[in-house]
């Protein structure tokens, strides 16, 4: 049997990529994250749903893999599975779970989604940076934002907030400031693919004072990047 690890996108049909849609389409039960649960019953109402909450991620993982063992299944995830996704410890418990398969099938990411809301901030080299500690030490954080500034990515910053934690954009801006000018063009997309979407673009010195929640990716722009048109531009090196 076989467990589909699918990166749903933005959670909107029309964000899904074919693959992804034929996929859920073809299993009988879908498991997933409550929130990314919610969003699949309103496209496939016709799914067996399994659910668990949030910090239960190894847990959801074990349901999927003994789910798999009697039927094909799709555990689902938001973005690409990859990233920050299930992708990972799926494959990793998966050895302990004889008769099943795994196969990822990729969706796109909100980097992606959300720059192209903005423009094009990602067009040459980007890192992609989540602020959240809850399993990455800040310091570690710290020093990945200081080598991408220093090495000239432009950035996608990921969980820049939550209810908890909501200084990590400052403290994550302070270190930029570091190392890029306060003029660095920077920008946000919240929402991205479902009701209530909305972006915009500011200074790396604005960007302190933004106040930004668990579904909003903030992009940083790199010393190149511009606003031509009210677009967030990152050029890729042609001469034009």
């Amino acid at each position: 049997m076989k467990l589909y690890i699918v990166g749903f996108g933005c959670g909107s049909a029309e964000g899904m990529t074919l693959r992804a849609r034929q996929i859920i389409e073809s299993v009988d039960t879908v498991i997933g994250y409550t929130t990314y649960v919610a969003l699949m019953r309103g496209i496939f109402p016709d799914k067996d749903y399994l659910e668990t909450g949030m910090k239960r991620e190894i847990e959801r993982v074990r349901l999927a893999l003994e789910t798999a063992r009697e039927r094909d299944c799709a555990l689902v995830c938001s973005g690409d599975a990859e990233l920050y996704g299930m992708a990972s410890p799926a494959l990793t418990l998966a050895p302990e779970y004889d008769g099943v398969t795994v196969e990822v099938v990729s969706g796109v990411t909100a980097a992606l989604s959300g720059g192209a809301l903005l423009g094009s901030p990602l067009t040459n080299d980007f890192a992609v940076i989540s602020l959240s500690d809850l399993l990455t030490p800040w310091e570690q954080i710290e020093k990945r934002l200081r080598c991408a500034a220093e090495g000239g990515f432009a950035i996608a910053l990921y969980n820049p907030a939550s209810k908890t934690r909501t200084d990590s954009l400052q403290r994550a801006c302070e270190i930029l400031l570091g190392v890029m000018p306060p003029e660095t063009v920077c920008g946000w997309a919240k929402n991205i693919g479902r009701d209530g979407e909305c972006s915009g673009t500011l200074t790396l010195g604005e960007l302190m004072n933004f106040k930004a929640d668990m579904f909003t990716t903030v992009f940083i722009g790199n010393g190149e990047t511009k606003l031509i048109g009210g677009r967030m531009v990152t050029p890729r090196g042609y001469h034009v």
